[in-house]
C-alpha cells in the first residue's frame, strides 16, 4: 500500500510536470506526509557521487523515488545510501580522518593549570555508523596512541550539511546534463488536526461556527516557501515495524465560508478530499502552525437533552432471563447539540474529524466554556450530532415495576416507570432511550406516550415537560421466542 501512495503523488505523467521550484507537503494527520522537493543534477557522462543534504530524519528510505519531471534525461541510480547519524564527537573524528587538527590538553605547571594545543592527526576515527565507536588511532609528537590526546578542536565545516541527514547516490548517466530533478518520499514527523468552536449566544439555538486546522513539524528538516496539501479520507498505510497493515485515519480542512480570498480549496481526489493552502508557507523544524479554515454563522444546532436511563445495557443476541439485568437505572440527563451540514445550514463542506468545543455567551457579554466532544469525518449534507455534558437541572427516574416469565410457553413481560422532573424555568422536551435487551422478538403492549423505533432493539419516547413538572412514562414489554 506504500508503494501506491507514491504512485499517487509521484507518477501523474513524467511530462506533465514541471520541476518544483519549491518544496511540496501533503501532509496526513498520522505522523506521515509525503515531501516533494528539488535536487540541482549537474553530471557528467559516467558514473557520478550526488549528495542531498536537505532530507527529514523520518523518511522511508524504500519510498524514495529520483527523476527528471521532464522525463527528457535519462539517468540510473547504481546505489543509494541514507545516512541520519546522530552528531557526536566520533562522528566529527571521522569527517576529519587522515586530516590533522589540534588537540587541546591541561598541563599543570608551577601550581599553574595551562592549556596547550598540539597537532595529531587522525589515522582512524574509530566511528562505525550505527554500531557505537571503536578505539580512535592517533598519530601525535611522532607515535601512534590509541587515545585521543587531548579535547579535539575541529575546524569550521563551512555549512551545516554534513549535520543534516542526507542521501549519497551513484548516478550512472550515459551524457552530460544538467537539470533540476525531483525527488519525493514519504516521512514520519509531520501531523495535523482540525478543531472547532462552536459559539453561542446566551438565548437561542443560532450559533457560530469557527475551525481551526494545526500542522506540527517534528521531522527533523525545516520547509520555506512550501506548497502545503492535506488529505482526507481513510488511507491505509502499513505501519514500517509490523507485518499488519493498519488503517490510518486522516483529516483536511475545508473552505472558509464568506467575502475575501478563500485560505484553502477543495477537490475531490480519488476517494478522498485535497485540501490546498491558498499560499506557500515556511514550515520550520519544531514549529506548530495554525490556520482558520471555516468561519459560518447562524448555524441552527438545537439543544436535545436525552435521558437514556438503561445506557450501558445492550442486546448480545442471546435470550436473557435475569430480571436484575439493566434494572437500575441512572439518573443524568445528556445534553447535546444537533445540526445539519448542508447549505441551508449555511455550511455544507467537508468537516475532517476533530475536537469540537464549545462555548456560550453570558449576560456580561463574556464567553464561558459548556464542554466539549469529537466529530467523526462528515461529508455535506450529513448531521452531526455531539455532546456537551449532562444537564444540572433536569433528572429521569427510571424503574422497573413488574417482570413476568413462562419459561415453558417460552414468553416474558417487563414493565418500566421513567419519571422526568425538570426544575428549569423554562420547558424542555426530554427524548427518553430505552433498549429492548432480553430478546430480538418483542412487542410493546402497553404504554403512556407516543414512541418511535430508532433500530431492531431501541425504541424512543418525546416526552415535553413544563417547569418544575413532573412527568411519567410507563411502557409493557412483550418477549417471544
Amino acid at each position: 500500500m506504500k508503494m501506491k501512495i507514491i504512485l499517487t503523488f509521484l507518477s501523474l505523467g513524467a511530462a506533465a510536470l514541471p520541476a518544483f521550484a519549491q518544496p511540496a507537503l501533503t501532509i496526513y494527520n498520522q505522523n506521515f506526509a509525503v515531501v516533494r522537493d528539488t535536487v540541482p543534477l549537474d553530471l557528467k557522462a559516467g558514473v557520478n557521487e550526488v549528495r542531498f543534504g536537505n532530507a527529514t530524519a523520518h523518511v522511508e528510505p524504500d519510498s524514495v523515488i529520483l527523476r527528471d519531471p521532464a522525463g527528457k534525461r535519462a539517468f540510473q541510480i547504481l546505489e543509494q545510501n541514507y545516512r541520519n547519524d546522530p552528531v557526536s564527537q566520533e562522528l566529527l573524528l571521522s569527517l576529519f580522518e587522515g586530516k590533522t587538527i589540534d588537540f587541546e590538553i591541561n598541563r599543570m605547571k608551577d601550581n599553574t593549570e595551562t592549556r596547550e594545543r598540539i597537532p595529531g592527526k587522525i589515522i582512524r576515527s574509530g566511528y562505525v555508523p550505527g554500531a557505537g565507536a571503536e578505539q580512535p588511532i592517533i598519530e601525535a609528537n611522532g607515535r601512534l596512541q590509541f587515545t585521543l590526546p587531548g579535547t579535539p578542536l575541529f575546524p569550521s565545516l563551512g555549512d551545516d550539511t554534513v549535520l543534516k541527514p542526507s542521501f549519497n547516490w551513484l548516478i550512472k548517466s550515459e551524457q552530460t546534463a544538467k537539470f533540476d530533478a525531483q525527488i519525493g518520499y514519504v516521512t514520519g514527523g509531520f501531523t495535523w488536526a482540525a478543531d472547532y468552536n462552536l459559539v453561542a449566544p446566551e438565548t437561542g439555538d443560532l450559533v457560530d461556527l469557527i475551525g481551526w486546522v494545526t500542522v506540527k513539524n517534528e521531522s527533523g528538516t525545516s520547509f520555506r516557501d512550501a506548497k502545503i496539501k492535506l488529505m482526507a479520507g481513510d488511507v491505509q498505510k502499513i505501519q514500517a515495524d509490523s507485518n499488519l497493515g493498519v488503517r490510518v485515519y486522516t483529516m483536511a480542512m475545508a473552505a472558509p465560508m464568506g467575502a475575501g480570498e478563500p485560505v484553502v480549496s477543495e477537490k475531490s481526489f480519488d476517494e478522498f478530499h485535497l485540501y490546498t493552502l491558498a499560499r506557500p508557507t515556511t514550515l520550520r523544524d519544531r514549529e506548530t502552525k495554525q490556520v482558520e479554515f471555516v468561519r459560518a454563522t447562524g448555524v441552527k444546532a438545537p439543544v436535545i437533552y436525552v435521558y437514556d436511563g438503561a445506557q450501558g445495557f445492550a442486546f448480545y443476541g442471546g435470550l436473557n432471563n435475569d430480571r436484575n439485568y439493566g434494572s437500575q437505572g441512572n439518573k443524568k440527563v445528556t445534553v447535546m447539540r444537533e445540526f445539519v451540514n448542508a447549505d441551508t445550514n449555511h455550511l455544507g463542506v467537508a468537516l475532517p474529524k476533530g475536537k469540537l468545543r464549545f462555548y456560550r455567551s453570558n449576560d456580561d457579554g463574556q464567553l464561558e466554556f459548556t464542554g466539549e466532544d469529537r466529530i467523526d469525518h462528515t461529508p455535506r449534507n450529513e448531521t452531526i450530532r455531539v455532546t456537551t455534558g449532562n444537564s444540572f437541572d433536569l433528572v429521569g427516574e427510571r424503574k422497573q415495576t413488574d417482570f413476568k416469565t413462562d419459561r415453558a410457553d417460552k414468553w416474558l413481560d417487563e414493565t418500566f416507570e421513567i419519571k422526568l422532573r425538570n426544575r428549569k424555568k423554562e420547558p424542555v422536551q426530554f427524548r427518553v432511550v430505552e433498549h429492548l435487551y432480553r430478546w430480538n422478538n418483542w412487542k410493546i403492549t402497553a404504554q403512556s406516550d407516543e414512541f418511535k423505533k430508532s433500530d431492531a432493539q431501541t425504541i424512543e419516547f418525546r416526552v415535553n415537560v413544563k417547569p418544575d413538572e413532573e412527568k411519567t412514562v410507563t411502557y409493557t414489554v412483550h418477549y417471544s421466542w
